[in-house]
C-alpha cells in the first residue's frame, strides 16, 4: 500500500471523536502503511495539553480498540502526533498552527500536502474554513478538507457553510463525511443491485411495491438535550443517513463504479426527487416524542429540553423520485430513539403475486446493517405435511470470523480521503437536494406550531414507535415489515 506523505490537522483533537474513532482508524491504516514514515497529527483544541500528553491519549485510545497491539509499532505511530492548544476564534493562532504544520512538513517530507479534519461542534465550522483561507493554512501539495455532520442546519446555511468552505477548497477536495457510507452492508447495496441478474431484473417499478428504511435507537436523547433540542431526528437522522441509504437504494446503474459515474447518477435521480407539500407532510409524515416509563424520563423531562418542547425524537415519512428504476415507488423511511431494541435494516416489499395456489406473500428483500450484517430473501415453498405454503429465508451472512475483519467506518472513509476516492461522500448538489426535501417538512411543521396546534404524538418506549406510523402508507393494507 502506497505510503502517502501529509500532514494532518484535527480541529477537536481532545474530543471524543478523535478518541474513539479516528485515532484507532489512523493506526490501522498506519500499520497497513497506507501513512507510515512521512506523515504528522496535529491535534487542536482549548485544553491546555502537551505533544507527550496527547501521544499518551492516542495510545489509551489504540488500546481500548484493540485486542493485541505491536507496542513498538504504537509507539512510533504515537511520535508522529503533536499538540497545539487552539482557539478557533483568535485569528493569531491560526498563524502559530501554520508555522507549526510547515516545521513538520519539512521534518517528515510531507511534501506540502494538507489534511483538515473538523472534529468539533458545527457551530465552528464556518469560522475554521474562514481562517484556513485567510491565514493561509493551506499547503504547496495537496488541500483536503473532512467536514463531519451536520453540515448546516437549514439549506441557508449549508449554503453559507459552502460558501466559506469553498473560498479555501474546491469541490473535489471537500470531503462531507458520513459514517453510514462506510458500513459493510451499505457498501452492499450497489453489487447486491448490479451484479444479481436475480435481483437486478426485479428492481424496477413494476415489481417492488414500496421500499421501508428502518434507523431504531435504542437510547433516549439523555445528556445531549441542549444538542438535540436544535436538531430533532429529521435533521439529526434523515438528512444525511437515511437520504444517503434512499439514493443508494433508488438510482440508476452508474456508467461505471467511479466517483465520477456514481455521482452523476445520484445526481439524477435527486433532480426528480419529489419536494413534499403541506398536504403531503400532513398525510405521509409522523413525528412524536418518546413519553416517560418507570425506568425512563419523558423527552420534556431530559436535562436541557423544555418542558414545552416540538422537538421530534421520532419521524416516519414518504420519499419519491419521478425518474430511475423505482419511479413513483414509495420510499418510508423510520427513525427514532427509545426504541425496543437497535436495528438499521431495510425492507425491499414486492408485489404480491395470483398464482394457481392462491394469493401468496411477496418475496421481500431485507438487508440488515446493524447489529448485524446480512441479507435475506423471503421466499415461498411447500410444507412438508399438508397441503399449503410455508415462508422460508435465503440468507447471505457473514461469519463472526469474517465480522471480525470487517473495518471500521471511520478507517475505511479516512482511507478513501487519503487516496481521493470521494464515491462514499456527499457532493454539495446531493446535499442542496436533501436540503429543499428537509426545509420542505419544517416549514410545515413550524406552521402547525405557529398555529397553536402542532400534531405531535407521545410513544410509549422500548416499542417500534408509535402506532400512528402506520398512517403514512398509501395502500389502506399498507403496514411496517419489521414490528
Amino acid at each position: 500500500m502506497k505510503n502517502i506523505p501529509v500532514v494532518m490537522i484535527i480541529f477537536g483533537g481532545s474530543g471524543d471523536l478523535a478518541h474513539r474513532k479516528l485515532y484507532p482508524a489512523l493506526f490501522n491504516l498506519y500499520e497497513q502503511g497506507l501513512i507510515h514514515d512521512n506523515f504528522a497529527v496535529i491535534g487542536t483544541a482549548r485544553r491546555p495539553w502537551s505533544h507527550d500528553y496527547l501521544r499518551q491519549q492516542v495510545v489509551d485510545a489504540v488500546h481500548e480498540t484493540h485486542n493485541e497491539v505491536d507496542e513498538n509499532s504504537l509507539k512510533n505511530f504515537a511520535s508522529h502526533f503533536y499538540y497545539q492548544s487552539h482557539d478557533v476564534t483568535n485569528v493569531e493562532h491560526y498563524e502559530t498552527l501554520k508555522n507549526l504544520a510547515q516545521e513538520l512538513d519539512d521534518r517528515y517530507s510531507a511534501q506540502g500536502n494538507r489534511l483538515f479534519y473538523m472534529a468539533m461542534a458545527p457551530r465552528f465550522f464556518g469560522t475554521i474554513a474562514t481562517h484556513i483561507n485567510d491565514q493561509k493554512l493551506t499547503g504547496s501539495g495537496f488541500n483536503r478538507i473532512v467536514v463531519e455532520k451536520p453540515f448546516g442546519r437549514d439549506l441557508k446555511s449549508a449554503e453559507e457553510l459552502n460558501k466559506q468552505i469553498t473560498a479555501s477548497f474546491k469541490e473535489d477536495e471537500i470531503f462531507r463525511i458520513d459514517h453510514y457510507l462506510g458500513k459493510e452492508m451499505i457498501q452492499n447495496i450497489l453489487p447486491l443491485r448490479f451484479t444479481n441478474p436475480l435481483i437486478k431484473n426485479i428492481w424496477n417499478s413494476d415489481n417492488i411495491k414500496n421500499i421501508q428504511v428502518t434507523l431504531a435507537e435504542r437510547l433516549g436523547v439523555e445528556a445531549r438535550g441542549e444538542y438535540y433540542e436544535t436538531s430533532g431526528a429529521l435533521r439529526d437522522m434523515v438528512q444525511n443517513h437515511i437520504f444517503q441509504i434512499i439514493t443508494l437504494l433508488a438510482m440508476p446503474e452508474p456508467k461505471a463504479i467511479d466517483a465520477e459515474s456514481i455521482h452523476q447518477a445520484k445526481q439524477e435521480l435527486l433532480d426528480s426527487l419529489v419536494i413534499p407539500t403541506p398536504e403531503d407532510v400532513k398525510k405521509h409524515f409522523v413525528r412524536g416524542q418518546y413519553a416517560g416509563s418507570d425506568t425512563t424520563f419523558a423527552y420534556r423531562k431530559e436535562p436541557k429540553v423544555d418542558e414545552n418542547s416540538t422537538t421530534e425524537t421520532f419521524v416516519a415519512g414518504e420519499t419519491k423520485f419521478k425518474k430511475g428504476p423505482v419511479k413513483d415507488v414509495p420510499i418510508y423511511f423510520r427513525t427514532g430513539k427509545e426504541f425496543k431494541e437497535k436495528k438499521n435494516r431495510i425492507d425491499i416489499v414486492l408485489k404480491h403475486a395470483n398464482t394457481p395456489y392462491g394469493g401468496v406473500h411477496s418475496n421481500n428483500i431485507t438487508i440488515e446493517i446493524d447489529p448485524q450484517s446480512k441479507l435475506y430473501i423471503t421466499i415461498n415453498g411447500k410444507k412438508i405435511d399438508t397441503d399449503g405454503i410455508r415462508r422460508e429465508n435465503l440468507t447471505y451472512a457473514f461469519s463472526k470470523e469474517e465480522m471480525a475483519k470487517v473495518p471500521d467506518g471511520y478507517e475505511r472513509l479516512l482511507h478513501d480521503v487519503f487516496v481521493n476516492d470521494s464515491t462514499n461522500f456527499t457532493h454539495w448538489a446531493e446535499l442542496k437536494r436533501y436540503w429543499e426535501f428537509i426545509d420542505a417538512v419544517e416549514d410545515a411543521w413550524k406552521k402547525e406550531n405557529e398555529a397553536g396546534n402542532p400534531d405531535i404524538v407521545q410513544y410509549p418506549p422500548y416499542r417500534m414507535g408509535p402506532k400512528e406510523a402506520d398512517r403514512i402508507f398509501e395502500s389502506p393494507t399498507g403496514h411496517w415489515i419489521y414490528e
